[in-house]
């Protein structure tokens, strides 16, 4: 079994051996791949193993010994699934292995938007502390979540993490998700749509994946509706948000500020008009990046292969 990994750079930098899937076959890495190499590291392989490289449906009439793919992230939007399967290639993803990884980690951009940790610790190695003379000082507003509302777009598993993390914060939770849901085990909650959720939402956080009909559904219009004391973040796809909307909303004052994981073409353009924006944090996508996550994603990968090789596919996609 010949076994290639097209970007294996994020899942292993050097402290998650690729071992589980070694033991299927033969594995071959590429720390990156470029579209124009896509073609030719593939050729031969039984498996692929694709994290951010494109498998198009060009692609993939390219590759007669291409059995299986499996992706290493939830989001399986870089394969086109459909012509997958009428070539007979069976997909797999790999789901909750980054659940509790991304639900911590916005809060760790929503509580730094609350508290600008990093900026009043930076202050105080400046020494600002010292000359001011005082017992305290803080030089931005701080923010307490209790009795707030957290607006959660999408109610899957890591929008219902978010959204039991936020009700221990004292939050009342609305959540906006494609059908209805019964309650969970935590509350006040309820599900309302989007438009009412955008309007009556302290925090905004998106949870959903992208699709051909939500690209960019948070434009202009829709970040007219926030308070403009709201926090709109976003850790699930960059294209959800109209970037140059977004600005233009932070730099006039109709929403209070923004923190965003992913961007619309990664790694971020030098142009990406949210680097113009006041009161946006931004960071380099990796939410789901803890050492933790991606050794659950490397044994979801492993299990895929395996459940593949017994016939008894796991994870397929559709």
């Amino acid at each position: 079994m010949k076994i290639v990994v097209l970007d294996a750079k994020a899942t292993n930098p050097g402290d998650n051996p690729w071992t589980p899937v070694e033991a299927f076959g033969e594995v071959t890495t590429y720390d990156q791949t470029n579209a124009v190499d896509t073609l030719a590291r593939a050729a031969g392989a039984d498996v692929l193993i694709t994290n951010k490289v494109v498998l198009d449906a060009e692609t993939l009439a390219q590759l007669p010994d291409l059995k299986f793919v499996t992706v290493l992230a939830t989001g399986y939007n870089v394969v086109d699934v459909e012509a997958a399967r009428k070539q007979g290639v069976v997909v797999s993803n790999a789901p909750g292995y980054s659940t509790g990884a991304v639900a911590q980690f916005t809060f760790a951009l929503l509580l730094e938007l609350c508290h600008h940790v990093g900026h009043h610790s930076q202050r105080v190695a400046e020494g600002e502390w010292a000359r001011r003379g005082e017992f305290c000082f803080w030089d931005t507003p701080l923010v307490e979540l209790a009795g707030k509302t957290m607006g959660i777009v999408g109610w899957g598993s890591i929008g219902q993490e978010v959204g039991r993390l936020a009700n221990a914060f004292g939050m009342e939770v609305l959540a906006c998700a494609t059908s209805p849901h019964p309650a969970p085990d935590f509350g006040p909650w309820r599900q309302c749509e989007l438009d009412e959720l955008v309007a009556e939402s302290d925090v905004v956080s998106l949870h959903c994946p992208l699709t051909p009909d939500n690209e960019r559904f948070f434009g202009a219009d829709r970040l007219a509706r926030m308070k403009p004391s709201a926090f709109l973040i976003n850790t699930a796809r960059g294209a959800l948000i109209d970037s140059a909307a977004l600005r233009d909303a932070l730099n006039r004052d109709q929403l209070a500020a923004a923190a965003i994981d992913v961007t619309t073409t990664e790694p971020v353009s030098p142009d990406d008009p949210l680097l113009e924006a006041k009161n946006c944090l931004i960071t380099p996508h990796i939410a789901w990046a803890t050492l933790a996550a991606r050794k659950r994603l490397m044994n979801i990968t492993a299990q895929n292969i395996g459940a593949f090789i017994e016939g008894n596919p796991i994870h397929v996609v559709s």
